[in-house]
């Protein structure tokens, strides 16, 4: 029905409750199982489509390099967007990289350190197309480890598709993503992911979505990167020097990640590196909740939420660094 409709609007799917609330309720998946309905009765949304093609529309705009962000950044175009399409105007949205991280993967020249583990990175959508830099620090980073690096052949994990209630599709995904990894996930190689919404969709999404065990080894099998790397620093594995600064960071974690895996490995990671001063923000959520952030009639209440903690934090540090999940 349409009434309930208009209740779960405003619901961020940040999974808090799953965490938080006494009887674990997860609203998020209540959420997208009503919306599945829905849309089978209404119709799915022409952005909700586009939002969840997300990976199919960067690599499509990723073709037409310079003029892409052209177009992105046109007073006309963020006009259509808003009045058309309900993409805020206020909202820039991500411009596309001159290279795309995984051209970039396969031109690099690897490291010549001799290789003591494998490990499979699975690079979401926005490393790709929006922000290679991280996927090249990743890289960069795990093979400092003494890693041998492996680039998952994936799809896109469907996490877009989930938020819109496109079950079906999602499902299909996850079948392609399960397929390609689990021979790795079986040999124990880990599969390692920087985006906690991505990553943690195999964890926790997939075994709900397939109900196989094969899901199941791969999910038992998939890591955030600082979870990675802490679990190596545990077993005195991992063989990185740091240097001392004298710095400070303000951390805030992802909203998926604080339900599920909790931030303490990210805080564990970052204070391995000497003389760094690194403080949480008690944040709760940035107000974006993926694609909420973005739509018209959320706009101002996505601000509202920001505005909340986390804006006044980051403006009352000016001198730090900020780092996110």
């Amino acid at each position: 029905g349409k009434r309930l409709h208009e209740t779960l609007d405003l619901c961020l799917e940040c999974k808090g409750c799953k965490s938080e609330c006494p009887s674990n309720v997860d609203m998020a998946k209540l959420k997208y199982e009503f919306l599945s309905r829905y849309n089978k009765v209404h119709g799915i949304p022409l952005r909700a489509r586009l939002f969840a093609h997300i990976a199919l529309i960067n690599r499509w705009s990723s073709y037409l390099g310079p003029l892409a962000n052209i177009g992105l950044n046109n007073s006309l175009i963020r006009w259509f967007l808003h009045f058309f399409l309900g993409i805020h105007k206020s909202r820039k949205l991500p411009n596309l990289a001159s290279q795309t991280f995984p051209e970039w993967f396969r031109k690099r020249k690897c490291t010549e350190k001799v290789n003591e583990r494998k490990v499979v990175l699975f690079h979401d959508t926005f490393m790709d197309y929006n922000h290679p830099e991280v996927g090249k620090a990743a890289v960069e980073l795990l093979e400092a480890t003494g890693c041998e690096i492996i680039l998952a052949d994936k799809v896109c994990c469907g996490r877009p598709m989930i938020s819109k209630g496109m079950l079906e599709q999602a499902q299909n995904y996850a079948r392609v993503n399960v397929d390609r990894l689990y021979s790795y996930a079986q040999a124990g190689i880990p599969i390692v992911g920087c985006e906690p919404s991505c990553l943690l969709t195999l964890r926790d999404e997939y075994p709900e979505l397939l109900r196989d065990e094969k899901s199941r080894i791969v999910a038992n099998n998939a890591m955030l990167i600082e979870e990675f790397l802490i679990s190596l620093h545990q077993n005195g594995k991992l063989s990185l020097r740091f240097k001392k600064v004298t710095s400070k960071i303000l951390f805030h974690g992802h909203c998926h990640q604080k339900a599920l895996s909790g931030t303490s490995t990210s805080l564990a990671v970052l204070r391995l590196i000497p003389g760094l001063q690194v403080e949480e923000i008690n944040s709760g959520c940035c107000g974006m909740a993926g694609a909420f952030g973005y739509e018209r009639e959320h706009y101002d209440l996505s601000m509202a939420v920001g505005a909340q903690k986390l804006f006044p934090a980051v403006e009352a540090n000016p001198d730090a660094q900020i780092a996110i999940t």
